[in-house]
């Protein structure tokens, strides 16, 4: 059996004990989301791109229309800024998690 990590939890007067399993320590760790980095939220296909490097926009300006699951939906601008690169072309089909667009605020 493997050794597992223990953690106590003291509530009031009761003592509990807690066992870390292997899977728990190796879980992907969470990270603050970088809002300047656009991923996608599944797979799908790139149908437009509406914007330019270096376009500067409004927050709610359509990015680039994307289609997952044989639903068209329009990527907006999150914040006021400036497009600093796009990592796709019309036509890709990308993985979850591609980033698709870098900003700058």
């Amino acid at each position: 059996m493997a050794e597992r990590e223990l953690g106590t939890l003291r509530v009031h007067t009761a003592e509990y004990v807690t066992e870390l399993t292997e899977k728990y320590k190796n879980r992907t760790k969470w990270e603050k989301p970088n809002l300047n980095l656009l991923h996608s939220f599944m797979p799908g296909t790139i149908i437009e791109i509406k914007v330019g490097v270096g376009d500067e926009l409004k927050e709610g300006d359509a990015l680039l229309i994307f289609e997952a699951m044989k639903m068209h939906n329009t990527v907006q601008m999150p914040f006021d800024g400036k497009v600093k690169s796009i990592n796709v072309s019309v036509g890709d089909k990308i993985p979850r998690g591609h980033l698709m667009i870098e900003l700058e605020g």
